[in-house]
């Protein structure tokens, strides 16, 4: 980039790294090639475990011989429910070198969200994290006539469990490898009959206009995207990865677990949920891909940390972030970046940015990719003037994963980037609606012939429910969900995400909706930042007893008032946002109105909190 990032070790790969045409098939030529190199590390009680490909083959072999010993056939369905954990790719692999089809479960879902996904699934075996996963499972246990085993990875709490269909995830293991010593075959057999046109997992959607529905991915598929994934972005065995979002995410799944099989990158899982910020510094990975939440985060406690610093740092950071804005600004316009310059950004980064990206854990990146929800430009110029590129990428469930992606060489925020070699991308050129073809392009809905005809037409295109436009140099920039776009009372067509971007960029606003189709003008229900709302209100203060009291502040209704001032000078006066109001209380990814990459639900965000829209139009 203008000579002043190594863009060589950013360069992807087109060679096929590992043979084989199934996920299985991969896996264990992938452990022929690196047996006794460390695939994978875990933080549990504080202490970092590794596990070398031997030693993951080992466990999933004997998982698999085990599944097989209870009669599990050649597609048949098992299902995970488990945070992101070691145990979920082990569980995963064993399904899959089994013939059978790997079906993931959110571990926040609610136990008649669970029925519902092993009922459609038609799930025979499924994995549970701990006591309280399998809570769940025993709560609906008996509507589930095919289930016959349920599987615990974590035991702690269950010594005295007595339950004949409920055994440890060692217990499976001694199964089989008890199995094993009288079938020695059993594995690789079952990995020989996996062929590519069968399904290899199924993932489904958020459900956030009904029920969820099973995208089902074949192996050829997976594989096909898998090497595509590889001409888009750089990653080998040299890099590390951190592994964090949900498994049964296709995000996490494809990108993380998946590539990482594929291109032979260390696997790091984080302790817990809670302890994200704190392992990223530890694994500092060199490539890591993350929603625009986590992104968001990150800069927020960058901005609580310079609250706190003395002047002579802030003062540092501001001269620092100058100077890398001033060379972003000239990379992303194709302008070189001049000798005196680039002298300037190594003093910035001695002085400041070096410190800001061990803060985030990010000092060992060579490049960041963010996806899975549209992301403010201005935080992307913000990472580059760090001096880390942040690459965003376009996909969804049905296209298994990434679809477009932003080159290093030439980046455009706001962009999603041109289209993937591996597919077709293209307009539909009355509505907008951003289209997809290729063999990443999933095989339809499980059980509904009808959903996956409306969704396919009969060419081959996916008709994504994205609307976009396209430049001159192919790059796709996506406007908005075409069933989101608000019109307003007087005619006015508004993309509600643009505005939410904006707002989402202030360190104390964590999520937006905008409302106002059929209205006079814009409202927008805003989810504040704890943590940074909770510092203004302490740094000014406030006095608050609860989240809700910290809400109704007149200070801290101020405060976004002023984040909503700052934001409406951008737009056009009927684009701006009139008034607003604050959710009182605090939402995590077990509430109904965030999806399991916490994103606020539009539709239900409006229905649930209707009086509260209707009080702002009043």
């Amino acid at each position: 980039m203008s000579g002043l990032w190594d863009t060589n070790n950013m360069q992807p790969n087109h060679d096929i790294v590992v043979q084989g045409e199934t996920i299985p098939a991969i896996f264990w030529n992938a452990v022929e090639k690196r047996g006794p190199g460390i695939w994978m590390r875990q933080k549990h009680l504080g202490l970092w475990r590794s596990w070398t490909w031997n030693q993951t083959a080992d466990a999933v072999r004997e998982i698999a011989a085990g599944l097989v010993s209870l009669g599990f056939n050649p597609g048949d369905c098992a299902s995970v429910l488990a945070n992101t954990v070691v145990e979920w790719v082990w569980a995963d692999l064993a399904i899959l070198s089994c013939a059978g089809i790997s079906n993931g479960v959110y571990p926040t879902d609610a136990a008649s969200q669970l029925q519902y996904l092993c009922e459609d699934s038609r799930t025979t075996i499924l994995f549970v994290e701990d006591d309280e996963q399998l809570d769940k499972a025993l709560e609906v246990r008996d509507q589930l006539p095919l289930l016959r085993k349920i599987v615990v990875f974590d035991m702690e709490g269950l010594r005295g469990l007595d339950e004949p269909d409920v055994i440890s995830l060692d217990l499976l293991r001694s199964l089989g490898r008890t199995y094993l010593a009288s079938h020695p075959n059993a594995v690789t057999d079952r990995v020989a009959a996996c062929k590519p046109d069968d399904i290899a997992i199924l993932v489904y959607t958020s459900g956030t206009t009904g029920k969820p529905k099973g995208a089902m991915h074949l192996h050829s598929g997976i594989v096909f995207t898998l090497r595509g994934f590889n001409t888009l972005v750089a990653q080998d065995e040299r890099d590390e990865r951190m592994c964090f979002l949900p498994l049964c995410h296709i995000a996490e799944r494809m990108g993380g677990e998946y590539f990482a099989l594929y291109t032979g990158t260390k696997l790091n899982f984080v302790e817990n949920p809670e302890t994200i910020p704190e392992n990223v510094r530890e694994i500092a990975p060199t490539v890591f891909t993350a929603v625009p939440r986590v992104w968001e985060k990150f800069y927020s406690g960058v901005m609580i940390s310079l609250k706190e610093a003395g002047a002579i740092q802030q003062a540092a950071y501001a001269w620092g972030i100058g100077v890398g804005t001033t060379i972003a600004n000239k990379v992303l316009a194709g302008e070189p970046v001049g000798a005196w310059l680039k002298l300037k950004f190594t003093v910035a980064q001695w002085l400041a940015l070096n410190n800001v990206r061990k803060l985030i854990g990010i000092h060992r990146a060579r490049f960041l990719v963010t996806g899975a929800a549209p992301i403010s430009p201005d935080l992307v110029r913000w990472y580059l003037a760090l001096g880390v590129p942040m690459l965003e990428v376009w996909g969804m469930t049905e296209t298994c994963g990434a679809s477009t992606g932003v080159p290093v060489a030439k980046m455009k925020p706001g962009s999603i980037g041109p289209a993937a070699a591996f597919n077709e991308v293209r307009l539909d050129p009355v509505t907008g609606e951003i289209l997809v073809r290729g063999k990443n392009v999933f095989a339809g809905y499980l059980n509904l012939p009808e959903k996956t005809a409306e969704t396919i037409d009969k060419d081959g295109w996916l008709h994504t429910g994205d609307v976009g436009v396209v430049d001159a140099d192919g790059y796709f920039r996506i406007t908005d969900r075409m069933k989101d776009i608000i019109i307003t009372a007087g005619g006015k067509n508004i993309t509600p995400s643009e505005l939410e971007n904006e707002l989402k960029f202030s360190p104390y606003i964590t999520d937006a909706v905008v409302i106002g189709d059929k209205r006079a003008y814009l409202t927008v229900i805003v989810m504040i930042d704890q943590e940074n709302v909770e510092k203004f209100a302490q740094d000014q203060d406030v006095p608050f007893s609860n989240y809700a009291s910290l809400t109704k502040a007149p200070e801290v209704q101020a405060l976004i008032q002023g984040e909503l001032d700052r934001v409406n000078k951008k737009f056009a006066r009927v684009e701006q946002i009139k008034k607003f109001f604050l959710l009182d209380t605090q939402l995590t990814a077990e509430d109904e109105e965030l999806t399991p990459t916490m994103k606020l639900k539009r539709k239900l965000v409006e229905k649930k909190y209707s009086p509260q829209i209707e009080a702002m139009y009043r």
